[in-house]
């Protein structure tokens, strides 16, 4: 199986999501993030950059989806069509070797036609935080 490998930062300093170009580590083991921001490359220190691995999948609107995106999915019931609407995060599980949305595998055990991305936790924390 052959898969594109990429990955987006965000930068806690500017509050900005940013396509990474490149990754290098220096010799004190830091990360050093090369990020475009549309003009020009820009760096990040791996105190400021949370790197998120692209999954190799696209929700039911072609949109890449990332490690940390929140993940809207529409539940079904033969006979009865749509039966509701639930967020699911987006999470790489070791034990597994895989991405996971919630309890379920991504492209697995789950249907990702159903879903689409609705924001991340850096820039929508609010779309994971419950419901009273």
């Amino acid at each position: 199986m052959k898969r594109e490998i990429k990955f987006r930062a965000y930068s806690s300093h500017n509050h900005k999501m940013y396509p990474v170009s490149n990754i290098e580590w220096d010799i004190d083991g830091r990360i050093w993030v090369t990020a475009d921001d549309g003009k020009n490359g820009i760096e990040l220190i791996d105190e400021e950059a949370h790197l998120m691995p692209y999954t190799g999948l696209r929700d039911k609107n072609g949109r890449e989806i990332y490690e940390n995106d929140v993940l809207q999915c529409t539940s079904y019931t033969y006979g009865n069509g749509e039966t509701g609407k639930t967020s699911l995060l987006v999470k790489y599980h070791e034990m597994s070797a895989g991405f996971i949305a919630g309890p379920y595998m991504l492209g697995k055990l789950m249907d990702i036609r159903k879903c689409e991305v609705i924001g991340n936790i850096f820039e929508n924390p609010e779309l994971l935080e419950v419901k009273q």
